[in-house]
Order: C-alpha cells, then structure tokens, then sequence
C-alpha cells in the first residue's frame, strides 16, 4: 500500500514538472508536455485502481488544486524571469562609425553580395546590399542610394 502511494505521488508529481517546464520554457506543444500529462493521468489511474474510488477522487482533486496554484505560482510572481533572457540587443547595423560616404563613391565587395554583404569605402568595411543582383567578392561597385545606415549598391561596369 505504500508502494501505491509513493508510485501515485512520484508519476504526479514529474507529470506536474514536465507540463511546468513545457509551459515555461518550451514553445508549443512538445513531446515533454505529452509525456506530463501522461504521467500525472497514469499516477491518477492508479491511485483510482489500487486506492479506491474515495482515494482517487481524493488525489485527483489534490492534484488538480497542486497543479493550480503551481501555475499561479510560478506565473504570478515572476518565479521563472530569471531564466528569460532580459538583455536587448539595441545596435544596428553600420553603427560602430557612422559613415560619411556620398551617392557615386565606388569600392569593392569584401564579402559576396548575396544580395547583402560587405563592402569596402576609403578603408572603412560597410554592410551593403544590391537591389536583388548577386555579386562576386572583389566586384567593383557604386553606392546608388543612402537611406539611414542603409546603403545600396550597383556593379560598376
């Protein structure tokens, strides 16, 4: 009979868990919040099969008020906010030195413009993007518009 009790409470109580950790940290619906319910299901079945009908009405109930306020709980004060990422990343790109560069200035393309890429301005590496064209690496091109940090560039030919 204590076999029972440590069986119904220990399926509960990692079914519990495992549907906690799905909730908090695990987008979606996984196998880890399956296998939770699963787990507390059976541990509420055999508390039905092997204690009596009472004592699995008694279970069931606790386990439902347990897993109620484990919500609340872990929900309701933050309990889970030290595992969540807080920082921002607040740079953007070509922000380390603002660049001076003019319409018409031509370089080369450090990196191959997929369209995005590198390029290279009077010694200075810029993040660059064409209007959709690819280019090889150590392509002659020309800036076409400056929008912000956001600079366009074409193939000189």
């Amino acid at each position: 009979m204590l076999l029972d009790w440590v069986t119904v409470i220990l399926l509960i109580a990692i079914g519990l868990l495992l549907i906690i950790v799905e909730l908090v940290f695990i987008p979606g619906t996984t196998l880890i919040g399956i296998l939770g319910f699963v787990l507390a299901g059976i541990g509420i079945w055999i508390g039905y099969a092997a204690l009596g009908t009472t004592t699995g009405h008694l279970i069931l109930g606790s386990s439902v008020l347990i897993a109620g306020v484990a919500f609340f709980y872990s929900f309701r004060t933050d309990a889970w906010s030290r595992f969540a990422l807080n920082d921002q990343n607040k740079g953007r790109v070509n922000d380390e030195h603002p660049h001076t560069l003019q319409i018409g200035e031509t370089g080369v393309t450090v990196s191959a413009l997929r369209p995005q890429g590198t390029g290279l301005f009077n010694d200075q590496q810029h993040e660059v993007q064409t209007k959709g064209e690819f280019l090889a690496p150590n392509t002659q091109i020309r800036i076409i518009s400056l929008n912000h940090n956001k600079i366009t560039v074409e193939e000189v030919s």
